[in-house]
């Protein structure tokens, strides 16, 4: 099964009774085994999590802490592409190769570099001190 496919097998199990707008996420870690996330809302609106939060996390559940490509798929007039705290998590986690494949339920696909989802990305490098 490609990514893309576990993306949208996992995007039918999304929580989102309130927007009604379902997101699927499956990511392959660097040892190559998959994870799958989708979004889960709550009634607290903002409080919910969103599909490649869930992928990361179950990775992350499974002891490891890097992915090599991640495919993130919804029902959108065009690819949808990962909200900014996402882009932050996915970059906090991919290798420096990783692919991103974004794609819509019609089958219009776009892939890019984790670099180019989130230019000028905060590093842990930031923090340091001198």
């Amino acid at each position: 099964m490609s990514l893309i496919e576990a993306a949208r097998a996992v995007r039918e199990n999304a929580y989102a009774p309130y927007s009604n707008f379902k997101v699927g996420a499956a990511l392959k870690s660097a040892s190559g085994k998959t994870y799958q996330g989708c979004n889960v809302e709550n009634v607290a609106y903002p409080q919910g999590t969103c599909a490649e939060a869930g992928a990361i996390a179950a990775m992350v559940a499974a002891g490891e802490t890097s992915f090599t490509e991640i495919a993130v798929i919804a029902d959108s007039p065009v690819p949808v592409t990962p909200c900014g705290g996402c882009r932050q998590k996915i970059f906090e986690f991919a290798t420096a190769d990783a692919v991103i494949t974004l794609a819509s339920l019609s089958g219009e696909v776009t892939t890019m570099a984790v670099a180019d989802l989130l230019p000028g990305a905060f590093v842990k490098s930031q923090m340091e001190r001198v």
